[in-house]
């Protein structure tokens, strides 16, 4: 009887979220206000960034898995590098939108400890995101999450996680939850999330 009480939990947290990201997908607070849920010390400024104090940050939980090139990936391989993590769909308007950015600033950064990791969700099939990442220029490799469980498991309750599509979350060097957009990121506002933890010691 438990054991086929887990599955269906595991599938009703899957359903929550994909309704979760039904509903915000594509979307970004008007606002620029974001929250972590809970009791929390998340600072966000005026351009809708929220970030974390250094002594409180968070880990992430397991975010590995396969490419959308077939090959395997996990980010806490990347540990000593400053982490780009940008939950995208090719159906995602504002994704379009801020994929050139994305392309251009993961270009110009390579060689210094940042790595960019696309979380692709939603793409019930993985042509439509290749060709996307074709279109776009996109070099770095992306997670391939139809159905939101990296996002759902991989990010704490209560920390800076993922809550629309587009997302976007940095991790420090240490492999934490530094900071977090939920909205299409222009270049000047995403260097604005990466630039200050590549300072960090």
């Amino acid at each position: 009887m438990s054991l086929s009480r887990a599955p269906r939990r595991t599938l009703l947290a899957v359903g929550v979220l994909s309704a979760a990201l039904t509903l915000s997908a594509c979307g970004g607070d008007s606002n620029g206000k974001s929250g972590g849920g809970g009791n929390t010390n998340f600072v966000t400024n005026t351009g809708g960034i929220a970030t974390a104090p250094k002594g409180e940050r968070a880990a992430t939980g397991k975010l590995a898995g396969e490419t959308l090139d077939g090959k395997q990936l996990d980010v806490a391989d990347l540990k000593g590098k400053v982490v780009v993590l940008n939950v995208w769909g090719s159906w995602c308007a504002p994704c379009r939108a801020e994929a050139p950015h994305f392309a251009k600033v993961a270009k110009d950064l390579e060689g210094k400890d940042v790595e960019f990791v696309g979380l692709n969700t939603r793409d019930p099939n993985k042509q439509p995101a290749l060709a996307f990442e074709e279109d776009f220029g996109v070099t770095y490799p992306s997670l391939y999450d139809p159905q939101g469980k990296l996002i759902l498991f991989g990010f704490p309750k209560g920390t800076l996680s993922p809550q629309s599509i587009p997302s976007t979350v940095v991790l420090d060097k240490e492999g934490r939850i530094a900071a977090r957009s939920l909205m299409a990121l222009n270049e000047e506002k995403l260097r604005s999330m990466i630039d200050p933890l590549l300072k960090e010691k």
